[in-house]
């Protein structure tokens, strides 16, 4: 698989599928932070289109109860690397995706402002893949290589202490490449 990040910040090997569920960053804003989290949906579960409905406002609430709380939720994400390391994006880079919430980062409000969002197929309970942390790596390469201001890396739960608990435990950041991690 290629790895590279192109003019309109699509990476040109990812299955593009277009959400909604963005918007443009403000003008002065660098990308500079990566944020790893975690998903699946439902909850637990790999491997269904769940995380794909959700980004794309497309969850059906009698699906699963739990799809039922969430239907609503505008969020997405620039990337989702699945367990066999399927790379998805949603958002070009460019832009500004709907991942973060309300978040800070080394003094810095918003981080969906300057920041690349990639979702790990996982939860706080599971580790992750072999596949899937070479996909990070690579994508964290192309990334650097397109947009030399991206210097942090954090997860979900270092930018929103006390409300998100993702990428998790067990999310070894040992086996991220190219980052001091936190």
């Amino acid at each position: 698989m290629k790895h590279r990040i192109d003019t309109a910040g699509w990476h040109v090997a990812a299955r593009h599928i277009v959400s909604p569920n963005c918007d443009v960053r403000p003008p002065d804003a660098a990308i500079s932070l990566l944020v790893v989290h975690n998903i699946s949906l439902p909850p637990g579960e790999f491997g269904g289109p769940g995380v794909e409905q959700l980004f794309t406002n497309q969850l059906d609430p009698e699906e699963h109860p739990y799809y039922a709380t969430i239907h609503t939720l505008r969020v997405s994400s620039h990337f989702f690397i699945r367990r066999d390391g399927e790379l998805l994006q949603f958002v070009p880079c460019r832009q500004r995706a709907w991942h973060a919430g309300a978040s800070s980062w080394r003094g810095r409000e918003r981080c969906n402002d300057f920041s690349i969002g990639v979702e790990l197929e996982g939860g706080d309970e599971a580790p992750f893949s072999d596949a899937q942390y070479l996909r990070l790596n690579a994508l964290i390469a192309a990334l650097r290589a397109a947009y030399p201001s991206l210097t942090d890396v954090a997860g979900h739960s270092d930018i929103a202490p006390g409300r998100k608990t993702d990428p998790g435990p067990c999310f070894d950041w040992s086996r991220v490449r190219g980052f001091a991690t936190p």
